[in-house]
């Protein structure tokens, strides 16, 4: 009965529509966290979301040609 609990909480994070997942995140520059990003990080999108936050540094200037 665990199993299957846990199969479908990960098919529910994973079929959200703001949830970009890690991939998406470490090519982007972030990474992922758990719960909240730490200083002098911000809040770029989701990876799992409400949970996982893809975080990217503040002082990281991309560009891009």
């Amino acid at each position: 009965m665990g199993i299957l609990v846990l199969v479908f909480i990960l098919i529910s994070l994973t079929q959200h529509g703001d949830a970009h997942g890690p991939d998406s995140c470490n090519h982007g520059g972030g990474l992922c966290r758990v719960g909240t990003c730490v200083s002098g990080e911000y809040l770029a999108q989701y990876c799992f979301e409400p949970i996982i936050l893809c975080c990217k540094n503040l002082s990281l200037t991309t560009t891009e040609s």
